[in-house]
């Protein structure tokens, strides 16, 4: 039985009968109750709650919304974002071919109407972690989905077969098309990595640069007003900055957030008084990722933030014993030291909508199977 919550103001929601009840309430409830685009700036949606027995999981609901953030905008994600990686390939040639298909898949994606989505349990993050969602819930949440939004496409993003193998099946039997969206990096300190002294020694060096470094590590009960500007043009430096304006744009409500009810869990890099990195992370299932990244990209590179901050969330992998997921990106750097690439989807359910609206779908599911993961493990991008 799936219950639906459209309005968190009448009180109605039992946040009590949620696995990670405090959590949930916390992060949901603001959302809610006030505009997403408050916590969130680019990205304007509605969020319904959708209660699976003990689990109460965020639900987008939008129809075009083509600027949003990729986290809740398909055509952001296949289109937009990836016009602005080709800058990365060396060929000239490949870049202007590719841009041309880029531009050609956008216009057939909106004469499909792609952004008009459903995607359940969407925390508008880089990454969403699932609690255990077997082949019976995934039926039952889809054929919920397709009788309240009749007219949408139904989607899962984050989903990843390593990590989630039932979930995975279930959506795969129930009809869903898998549309590789990223290859990301998942550590675990038990995990018998590849050239075990290799990562061993590298971790080593990571470690003794943090400790040579005069860095004071700042815990998540030492942060407060004073720091929350400074995070979120951290935070912006990284990955608005020098990565992509469609990044998540985190807001200062939403630093203020995750220091008052710890809906991230903030760790800082700080020497003279000054923060110049820092993270935030979330687990949920025995599974911990960093949505919030980001530091000071006008010191030297020989500071080496980057791989200090890396250091510190291997560390708390390995305190608390769960997995890490490290999301996308520097492929070569991760793997060095011991994390393991794994192509994430997003799953797509279109059974219900008329043949033009499924077509690119499928289509986009094979090309991406077939080619785009080859590359992306080729040159560990």
């Amino acid at each position: 039985m799936i219950e639906w919550y459209e309005e968190a103001s009448k009180g109605d929601i039992p946040w009590e009968q949620a696995q990670d009840d405090d959590y949930v309430k916390s992060y949901l409830l603001p959302m809610m109750t006030e505009q997403p685009s408050r916590y969130v700036q680019n990205v304007q949606t509605k969020i319904h709650a959708l209660r699976v027995g003990d689990r109460i999981m965020p639900v987008t609901v939008n129809d075009t919304e083509y600027d949003n953030s990729y986290v809740s905008s398909v055509f952001t994600h296949y289109v937009t974002y990836a016009k602005e990686e080709l800058g990365m390939l060396d060929s000239r040639l490949l870049r202007r071919v590719l841009s041309t298909v880029l531009t050609g898949l956008g216009r057939w994606m909106k004469k499909s109407q792609c952004n008009k989505m459903v995607i359940v349990n969407n925390w508008l993050l880089s990454t969403n972690l699932y609690h255990d969602v077997n082949a019976d819930e995934v039926k039952m949440i889809t054929e919920g989905c397709v009788k309240k939004f009749p007219g949408h496409i139904i989607a899962f993003r984050s989903v990843c077969r390593r990590l989630y193998p039932d979930f995975h099946k279930g959506l795969v039997e129930k009809g869903y098309l898998m549309v590789p969206s990223r290859y990301v990096y998942l550590f675990h300190p038990d995990w018998p990595a590849q050239g075990k002294w290799r990562v061993r020694n590298t971790l080593s060096r990571d470690r003794k640069m943090l400790a040579k470094s005069g860095y004071r590590i700042l815990r998540h009960e030492e942060m407060g007003e004073q720091h929350v500007e400074r995070i979120v043009a951290l935070y912006n430096a990284l990955y608005l900055d020098k990565y992509s304006q469609h990044n998540p744009q985190f807001s200062v409500e939403f630093v203020r957030l995750a220091i008052q009810k710890k809906t991230l869990t903030l760790i800082g890099l700080e020497k003279d008084g000054r923060l110049d990195g820092i993270l935030g992370y979330f687990e949920r299932k025995g599974v911990m990722t960093t949505p919030l990244f980001g530091y000071d990209t006008t010191l030297p590179k020989e500071t080496g933030l980057y791989r200090m901050l890396s250091c510190l969330l291997v560390q708390e992998a390995e305190r608390k014993g769960i997995l890490l997921h490290q999301s996308a990106g520097v492929g070569a750097f991760k793997a060095d030291r011991g994390a393991e690439g794994e192509p994430e989807y997003t799953a797509v359910y279109v059974k219900h909508l008329p043949f033009y609206r499924q077509s690119v779908w499928k289509v986009l599911a094979v090309l991406l199977n077939q080619i785009g993961i080859k590359m992306v493990e080729k040159y560990q991008l």
